[in-house]
């Protein structure tokens, strides 16, 4: 006890030795000199100025240097009106499949141990190692006039390259991580204790994914669709090589965007290039919305 008590003793002067050195302005080892924070700062919002703000300030100040009526105009076009569509359409498939998909993934590989899993995983990732037009020219290889499935999908009149199938197909192989990536580490953090009480009382695989698994994950599901939307929408790489840049077809917004540069149609081009900038907007919103809901969720979470 004694020996106990002089340690006490040598330890409790020490609290008030540092708080009165923190006071006098001595710094801990592991704190950085507050112009070492200031300088990280302002290189961060010199990068984010130099390459972020000021494109997308340039954008703007393009699109509607001739007014809202020449803006209006060129998104209004027919052109660029079936490239909006086509969009729509491309992100409104690819996005639910992507969302089945990395449900799936998610749960086999979280949820059981078998073979190959590890390069399951590899595969997932895939996309993010590959440049999209490899993704183009992949589809184009394997469903084109010369391609291993292209004389069978002509001989069934079915047309993959330069329609809207191809796109589909190019936008869901670029997009396929993303929903995937964001489930797999939640529902390996989150653990299996909920689903295996609902096999206990009886639930079917089914009722355990759709009303315990699912709804646990919602918020990182949510997120991963929005970048997946967000992505399905802005490709230009694979979908530049299996469209066929057919105006009025199979041009998407990105592709229209091109099209209009090339015949310098500037500030058309501008003006279809900030409604990609208002989708980027519109995306980054979301995200921190989201963001904000499930750090209040968790907060109120018991």
């Amino acid at each position: 006890m004694s020996a106990q008590a002089g340690e006490l003793a040598r330890i409790e002067p020490a609290a008030p030795a540092a708080a009165a050195s923190e006071a006098a302005g001595f710094r801990r080892a592991h704190e950085d000199p507050p112009w070492v924070r200031r300088l990280l700062v302002a290189v961060a919002l010199l990068f984010l100025g130099g390459f972020l703000l000021l494109p997308a300030a340039a954008v703007l100040v393009e699109a509607f240097r001739g007014g809202l009526e020449v803006w209006a105009r060129a998104v209004t076009e027919a052109d660029a009106l079936a490239a909006i569509r086509l969009t729509l359409l491309v992100a409104a498939i690819a996005v639910p499949l992507n969302a089945l998909f990395g449900i799936a993934a998610a749960w086999s590989l979280t949820r059981f141990r078998f073979r190959g899993q590890n390069l399951l995983l590899t595969l997932i990732d895939l996309p993010f190692g590959v440049s999209p037009v490899i993704a183009g020219m992949s589809t184009v290889l394997l469903f084109g006039a010369q391609g291993i499935f292209g004389p069978w999908a002509q001989a069934h009149g079915l047309k993959i390259v330069f329609a809207v199938p191809g796109i589909v197909l190019a936008t869901v192989f670029v997009t396929f991580p993303f929903v995937a990536r964001e489930l797999i580490p939640f529902m390996q953090q989150q653990g299996r204790e909920e689903e295996e009480a609902a096999l206990v009382m009886g639930a079917s695989g089914w009722q355990i994914l759709s009303r315990v698994t699912v709804p646990n994950v919602r918020w990182s599901l949510l997120y991963g669709l929005i970048l997946c939307n967000a992505r399905a929408m802005g490709e230009f790489g694979a979908v530049s090589v299996v469209s066929g840049h057919i105006r009025g077809e199979t041009n998407t917004l990105p592709l229209h965007v091109e099209i209009l540069y090339g015949e310098y149609a500037f500030r058309a081009g501008f003006a279809v290039a900030s409604l990609l900038f208002l989708l980027a907007l519109l995306t980054l919103v979301a995200k921190k919305t989201l963001e904000c809901t499930q750090r209040n969720a968790r907060r109120s979470a018991p």
